[in-house]
């Protein structure tokens, strides 16, 4: 099968030495590029800027913002049968990008923030994918409700949660623990364990699904 996966965070700059992003470190998604491979699986990896060597049998892009990320989702999604949408990526971005280096006074400073393009929501309504949908949700309270109305609202297949809350997994962490949500059964937990077999879990649900 032919997976497109996107990795890490974004980058929205405010000016050129300055920007916005999160804690991803991409490594779930990185994960998730290897498991597939090594399942003999064709990977195509759109990653944000992350610190970790590209996996070398997968054809990696690099990116920078959310809007980079939404444009190279849309050119090679026409190829894939699975989509997983494991990037963190940036809900905002600066309305005005400054020009030079915005300089330190003695005023507060107002950023304009509008909306970056919605990867994971356009993915059915836009691009028109009819493949295989996997979203993640990084929730810090509420985890399966709103994991549960981030399934529905974006038409994906498989929804997987985590509370990065927690100290010990999620951001930045080698060990992760999700909560797989599904439309039509019940959820899973696949309890504390590393990035590396969780992703090969993950990609072993999305098999058997397909073959169901």
């Amino acid at each position: 099968m032919r997976f497109l996966i996107t990795a890490g965070p974004t980058r929205e700059p405010i000016d050129p030495v300055r920007y916005l992003s999160n804690r991803s470190s991409g490594k779930m998604g990185y994960a998730l590029a290897e498991a597939a491979l090594a399942g003999g699986h064709e990977v195509t990896l759109v990653s944000g800027p992350v610190d970790l060597p590209a996996p070398p049998e997968a054809s990696t892009r690099f990116v920078e913002t959310a809007q980079e990320m939404f444009a190279a989702v849309e050119a090679e999604i026409k190829r894939a049968e699975v989509l997983i949408c494991c990037a963190a990526v940036a809900d905002y971005r600066v309305a005005e990008i400054a020009g030079e280096k915005i300089k330190k006074s003695g005023d507060s400073l107002t950023l304009t923030l509008v909306p970056n393009p919605d990867i994971l929501g356009s993915a059915r309504s836009v691009f028109g994918f009819k493949g295989f949908l996997v979203g993640f949700a990084a929730e810090t309270e509420h985890v399966v409700a709103h994991a549960h109305g981030k399934l529905e609202r974006k038409g994906c297949d498989l929804l997987v949660a985590n509370d990065v809350s927690r100290s010990d997994i999620g951001f930045d962490r080698d060990e992760n623990e999700v909560i797989l949500i599904w439309p039509d059964r019940p959820l899973e937990t696949l309890a504390l364990r590393s990035k590396s077999e969780i992703a090969r879990q993950l990609i072993a649900r999305i098999e058997d699904s397909l073959r169901d």
